[in-house]
């Protein structure tokens, strides 16, 4: 049994090392997340307006006029799909394709959410044991060192997973209502088309 502790504790100890440099890129990856989010944010909150006038004018049964709707991510997508002439079908298609990036944007964001706390654990529980094994034996530095690093390592990993959470919770919303929006958009536009086509 001493010897299975002891092989136990030298892989334990072993991970030290993989695991902050893991945490250390997770928490650079968060900080340039972060960054990308708030540009973001500015874009959507600019652009805000143009987004409330092309739902205004759907839910009047009004075709879009696109030179009164910006330059936002929402008109751009309803240019696309203009572009597209309201296929259906195609239309459906883009549609999906721009749901499937969503998702993959915010898988990343929830995996961010998951593996800062395991890291930070991880690394929080590593140096205990030496940091206890010095305060057995009178070491003050070696256990002092040791929770330095578990203090910094638990705080880096709630930082990644903090980051993580305010963009998946935020982007998800955003998402959401986008996909929500352009398919209402192909639902007014085709139906439109369908009274222009009976009026024929």
């Amino acid at each position: 049994m001493h010897y299975i502790v002891q092989v136990l504790d030298w892989i334990s100890l072993s991970l030290l090392l993989p695991v902050t440099v893991l945490l250390v890129a997770a928490l650079a990856s968060s900080l340039v997340s972060l960054g990308g989010f708030g540009s973001i944010c500015l874009n959507v909150l600019r652009h805000r307006r143009y987004r409330r006038e092309a739902l205004a004018q759907l839910e009047q049964d009004r075709k879009l006029d696109f030179s009164s709707l910006g330059a936002g991510i929402f008109s751009r997508r309803l240019r696309e799909l203009n572009d597209l002439q309201w296929d259906e079908l195609h239309c459906e298609k883009r549609i999906a394709d721009w749901q499937r990036t969503y998702e993959l944007e915010l898988d990343r964001a929830g995996f961010m959410v998951k593996i800062g706390p395991m890291l930070g654990l991880m690394g929080t529980l590593i140096p205990m044991g030496p940091a206890l094994a010095g305060l057995a034996s009178g070491d003050v530095g070696t256990m002092a060192y040791n929770m330095q690093i578990a203090f910094a390592t638990t705080v880096a990993g709630c930082f990644v997973a903090g980051v993580g959470l305010l963009v998946y919770s935020v982007k998800r919303h955003w998402y959401a209502d986008e996909i929500a929006g352009l398919r209402y958009a192909l639902d007014v536009q085709l139906r439109l088309q369908g009274n222009a086509d009976d009026e024929k």
